[in-house]
């Protein structure tokens, strides 16, 4: 029976403790009871004076309280069972006895025995804990001595602590979650969850007779804990201190002396989440009805659905919030039916609740309504490629197709429209239009690459530069321009990259000059009719050829193409199948097999199908064979093999395009070197869409991302005075030129034949004398590496001798091998040769004035000449002062110095229009590069970087090319000066760099080279975790796995960064991260199991790339079984990657070998 609220409980003689009250007047023994059940009760005027505080000897009675229900203490609770009633009086207890069966009495009496032996063994538990104490520990609460101090500090500790690990529980306070329902009552009532009234409720050890706090719990388990993470309750909230405090808000130490102020603090009722989601839509609705054209607040509308998603455990209330989700996003594409980031967003959505083939048909619909847009197109193509089960390489090919054709006419169709605007060339929406047209175009051919069509890649390229770039100057529709391009590709001449290559126009007017003459000798009476009615007779020859050049194309087993056809098969291969059936353990009588019985022929099977990508990817041309090593006396199987590798006129016809910008000229020849491993200055932002479609697409570590990651490693290594894994090590150089032949040399034929469409780009200058040299290096020529490029630097020259960016760029590279004198005789010369030259000379002559300066720095450096740095000064301020330049001759006088920096100030004050537009220009960035070297120099490092942080603003909008070079030479700056710095001083423009352009390396490398030098570890980690957070990227992720690998016992934090990088929908269809987390888990963490699940994960994500699927064949051989091997290559063949050897090619070798 529950006890009335009116009437204290009675009193019980098995629990005692501390009174509620007391003081002068003790209370009568029948109103005694006791708050602490652990010691035996005691009369009123015997307290244990274990705590003298009169505090605990208070009475409550002496306070002049009002009797109301919500001021009042609660009557304290019995300790007596729950079989026991309380009587109504305050008089002595009287219990009405139950009558019991004899059972029952049984059953009691042995409760009774077990209890008091239970009691027994505690308080012999509780004895032997007081003696094992230290003698420095004084004894605790329940001690019959009397002690002087009111509390001791266990300073020396308790040995049984270490024993059991944790503090003994009869030495800690107990507690209980307050309750929230009224704050007010905090320090007078106690709430006990599971109970409706706030009576005090009794706590007992866990080894005593109360039973509840064994199922309840402490406050700190898992059930209270539970109750405290419940979003659906209020929390309180502690705003601030007050001093003014009302009387009853706490327990006075006297009745007399109840002070006027006090100190305690003022708290609040926090929102639950369910009143957080109503005011929070409440607010959404507003915003969007104020601002229905913001795509931000619709967005941010959306992701806040997926936040309440994430809070619902049930799926169908899941189900129900993307539903509201969609239907959010669909009344926001109401109102904004172009925009693309809602389109994504509400893609994105379908994908959560469609099936495949629902959501394939949305895509479908609404790249019809938006056929122009770049960005549908490109997410949509990832949707193809990385959808294992619906994908083919014939069936994304053909969404490239479809894209290409889109996107060209919707260039077309612009290019009509302003047909009479004579500045069409400079209007933005057409060259970014053109700009996402390339881009798509070399994601196909980056497609093709790694699919292991790259024959039809490097066509593609071929096709595409010449159609573009090199395209007679002709009024012709599109279709006539096929036709005659038609002719070009199938005559047999040579291509750009090839020997002896002239590009199609000049071919063109070659071939028509040569068909006239033969027209004159035939017949030299014939009126002309036109030049050109040869062609199809030529298309007929070539017909006749295509005929007796597709018979052999047809697969074959000797090939290694369909070894299931045994009318086909070589005669030794069919004399000896049987053997080889039963070496692949196959059972001729039994159902087809492809089993083979040991993991190394599936090893060199792997190695072989590697090293054939890497040599055979140049097309062979139909006729003549160029870029092949075919050969008169070569086998029927090799001209077989070569025919297979000629890539037809009708393989890249669907792919051709027209571009009239010259921005989107220029992308296209840079990403083509950039494709091929060909060293070039940075063309485009990292910001830009090209540049993120670069780094999702690597299949390894390219070398300008692995430059930066060397320099963080040798770094960590430095500083921790250890060596372990380098990141460069799990999958090695992207570009190994001694594994592709021809490869420099094509690069080389390539950028020379570019310079014709873009002159004096010193860019492509740069890019052909670098290539130049890896060629040079690749041959082991033994003369000095300066001679090949000087020679093409100066036959340049003699085409072009006004190009003075030429001239800083040749000079460079002597001052690169040790030509000094050299070097400066050019860079004298080209700047004594800027008078009198045009406007594009002049304003590109800070450049010039940089690079030098640059170079005298650099020899300063290594050679530690100070003569060089007078020069670099002296250079710096004929710039700045804008004088006519001279050699220089002797010291620099002050008053030039003086002169120079009041120049270079008023000269950048200039450049502040181009600023506020962000139409900066790169000769711009030399001058104040030029303005930060030179105060560096006359006036310490910190007035350098000062120029830079006064000019350069680090936001969000500044994301162009010419903004992120001065940030690289800021960085640069930085590196050069760091013991001279302190970390206070350029740490937050780090931070804001990396912020400002999250996807560069040289930032991440900058932030980890001052954090291993002036932060601690955790620190550093800290940082790259908020990073990845904001802007997830392969960039952040690499960095830190470099980082981590570096380190000792990082197993658990390495396997925690490719989870939480893997969990971003972009980031699972990086085929570079599948390879690094597969090599992780196969060589260095050797977790067989971990790593044969890891690649399972990663082909069904990227089941495109072929480097991809023969990692597992080179790592996990001994894993998987032969069935699966056997397999792997099955789906391979069906996917339609291009598998270029046979199985059965390397059991005929291992047959051989064993004859």
């Amino acid at each position: 029976m529950e006890l009335s609220p009116e009437h204290s409980p009675p009193t019980t003689t098995t629990a005692a403790g501390f009174s509620a009250g007391g003081g002068s007047e003790p209370s009568p023994p029948t109103n005694f009871s006791s708050l602490f059940p652990l010691f035996p009760l005691a009369a009123p005027a015997e307290v244990s004076q274990f705590l003298p505080n009169p505090s605990f000897s208070f009475d409550a009675s002496s306070l002049n309280i009002p009797p109301t229900s919500s001021s009042s203490l609660p009557p304290p609770l019995s300790a007596s069972s729950d079989e026991e009633e309380a009587a109504p009086k305050p008089a002595p207890a009287k219990y009405d006895l139950v009558p019991s069966s004899s059972s029952d009495d049984e059953r009691g009496s042995r409760r009774k025995d077990r209890k008091r032996r239970k009691r027994r063994r505690d308080q012999e538990r509780y004895d032997g804990a007081a003696a094992s104490r230290k003698p420095g520990v004084r004894a605790w609460a329940g001690s019959e001595t009397k002690l002087v101090k009111d509390y001791y500090f266990d300073a020396k500790g308790d040995q049984d602590n270490l024993a059991f690990g944790s503090i003994y529980r009869m030495d800690i306070a107990r507690y209980k979650p307050q309750s929230t329902l009224d704050a007010r009552s905090l320090n007078r009532c106690f709430y006990n969850h599971g109970h409706a009234s706030s009576h005090m409720d009794l706590d007992s050890d866990l080894d005593g007779l109360d039973s509840k706090v064994k199922v309840g719990g402490r406050y700190f388990s898992a059930k209270h804990a539970v109750l405290e993470r419940n979003k659906g309750f209020k929390h309180l909230k502690v705003l601030k201190r007050d001093n003014a405090i009302l009387p009853e808000d706490f327990i006075p130490v006297e009745a007399s002396s109840i002070p006027a102020e006090s100190t305690t603090a003022r708290h609040e009722i926090e929102e639950s989440w369910e009143d957080e989601i109503l005011r929070r839509t409440k607010e959404f609705n507003k915003m969007t009805r104020e601002s229905p054209h913001d795509e931000k607040i619709w967005l941010a509308f959306a992701q806040f659905q997926d936040k309440v998603a994430s809070s619902q455990p049930q799926k169908a209330a899941r189900l129900q919030t993307t539903e509201r989700k969609i239907s959010i996003l669909e009344k926001a594409l109401e109102l904004n039916p172009d925009n693309e980031e809602l389109l994504l967003c509400l893609l994105k959505s379908f994908g959560e609740r469609d099936s495949t083939e629902s959501l394939f048909g949305k895509w479908e619909k609404i790249l019809m309504e938006h056929p122009d847009s770049c960005k549908l197109w490109k997410q949509y193509l990832i949707l193809c490629q990385g959808e294992f089960s619906r994908f083919k390489v014939s069936d994304t090919r053909k969404s490239y197709t479809y894209a290409v054709e889109a996107i060209s006419a919707a260039c077309t169709k612009l290019c009509r429209q302003d047909s009479q605007n004579a500045d069409l060339k400079a209007q933005p929406s057409l060259v970014q239009l053109e700009l996402g047209l390339v881009d798509i175009f070399v994601n196909l051919c980056r497609f093709e690459w790694q699919t292991g069509h790259r024959e039809l890649a490097t066509g593609l390229f071929q096709a595409q530069l010449e159609f573009s770039l090199f395209s007679p100057p002709l009024s012709l529709s599109t279709s006539s321009k096929q036709r005659l391009f038609e002719h070009f590709w199938n005559s047999g001449g040579a291509r750009i990259g090839e020997d002896g290559a002239l590009g199609w126009s000049m071919w063109l007017a070659k071939d028509e000059e040569s068909r006239q003459n033969m027209v004159m000798q035939d017949n030299p009476q014939e009126p002309e009719g036109g030049g050109w009615s040869g062609w199809f007779d030529l298309s007929r020859a070539n017909a006749e050829m295509d005929d007796v050049s597709n018979k052999p194309i047809e697969p074959s087993a000797a090939d290694g193409i369909d070894p299931e056809d045994p009318d086909v098969e070589d005669a030794s291969a069919q004399d000896d199948v049987e053997s080889l059936l039963k070496k692949l353990g196959i059972d001729v009588d039994a159902e087809f097999s492809s089993e083979v019985k040991d993991a190394k022929t599936w090893n060199r099977w792997s190695a072989m199908e590697l090293s054939r990508d890497n040599e055979q990817w140049m097309p062979v041309h139909e006729k003549s064979g160029v870029g092949s090593s075919r050969s008169d006396d070569a086998s029927p199987g090799e001209v077989n093999e070569q025919l297979s590798r000629v890539i037809l006129f009708e393989d890249v016809t669907e792919f051709l395009f027209s571009l009239s910008s010259e921005e989107a000229r220029f992308s296209l020849i840079c990403q083509f070197i950039d494709f091929y491993g060909g060293k070039i200055s940075r063309w485009t932002s990292s910001n830009s869409s090209s540049w993120l479609d670069r780094i999702m697409s690597l299949e390894m570590i390219s070398n300008d991302i692995l430059e930066d990651i060397r320099t963080v490693s040798e770094l960590v290594n430095k500083t921790q005075n250890s060596s372990h894994y380098r990141l460069e090590s799990l999958l090695g150089s992207m570009h190994d030129l001694s594994q592709r032949p021809g490869l420099v040399k094509f690069l080389q034929n390539a950028i020379l034949l570019s310079l014709d469409v873009f002159p004096r780009n010193h860019i492509l200058e740069e890019a052909v004398l670098v290539t130049t040299e890896m060629y040079t290096t690749q041959k082991n020529t033994l003369s000095a590496p300066a001679k090949p490029s000087r020679a093409l630097a100066k036959s340049l020259l003699k085409k072009d001798r006004q190009d003075l960016l030429l001239c800083g760029i040749y000079g460079r590279i002597e001052a690169r091998h040790g030509n000094i004198d050299q070097a400066r005789k050019i860079f004298d010369m080209a700047l004594l040769s800027t008078e009198g030259g045009t406007q594009d000379l002049v304003r590109k002559v800070p450049l010039l004035y940089f690079w030098y300066a640059e170079m005298e720095i650099s020899i300063s450096a290594s050679r530690n000449d100070s003569d060089s740095v007078h020069r670099a000064i002296y250079i710096l301020s004929c710039l700045g002062s804008n004088i006519k330049y001279t050699s220089f001759g002797g010291p620099i006088s002050r008053p030039l110095v003086l002169r120079a920096r009041q120049g270079f100030k008023e000269q950048i004050k200039s450049l502040q229009p181009a600023f506020a537009c962000g139409s900066l220009k790169e000769e711009s960035v030399a001058l104040i590069c030029s303005a930060s070297l030179f105060e560096s120099m006359t006036s310490g490092y910190s007035s350098g970087l000062e120029v830079i942080e006064e000019v350069f603003p680090f936001s969000e909008s500044n994301h162009t090319l010419e903004y992120e070079e001065l940030w690289m030479y800021y960085i640069n700056l930085l590196h050069k000066n760091l013991n001279q710095l302190r970390l206070s001083r350029v740490w937050p423009n780090i931070l804001k760099g990396v912020q400002t352009y999250p996807y560069n390396p040289k930032s991440y490398a900058s932030m980890l080279t001052l954090g291993c030098l002036y932060s601690v570890p955790n620190n550093l980690r800290l940082t790259l975790d908020k990073c990845s957070q904001r802007d997830p990227s392969i960039i952040s992720l690499l960095f830190a796995l470099s980082f981590e690998l570096s380190k000792a016992e990082s197993y658990n934090r390495i396997h925690g960064l490719f989870e939480r990088a893997l969990a971003d929908d972009k980031l699972q269809k990086s085929v570079v991260l599948w390879r690094c987390y597969l090599a992780y888990e196969a060589e260095i963490a050797c977790n067989a199991s971990a790593a044969r699940r890891v690649f399972f994960r990663a082909i069904h994500a990227c089941p495109w790339s072929k480097r991809l699927w023969l990692d597992g064949f080179q790592k996990l051989s001994s894993v998987l079984t032969m069935k699966e091997l056997s397999d792997l290559q099955e789906v391979m063949n069906g996917k339609e990657l291009f598998v270029r050897t046979d199985i059965y090619e390397i059991l005929l070798q291992d047959e051989a070998e064993d004859d």
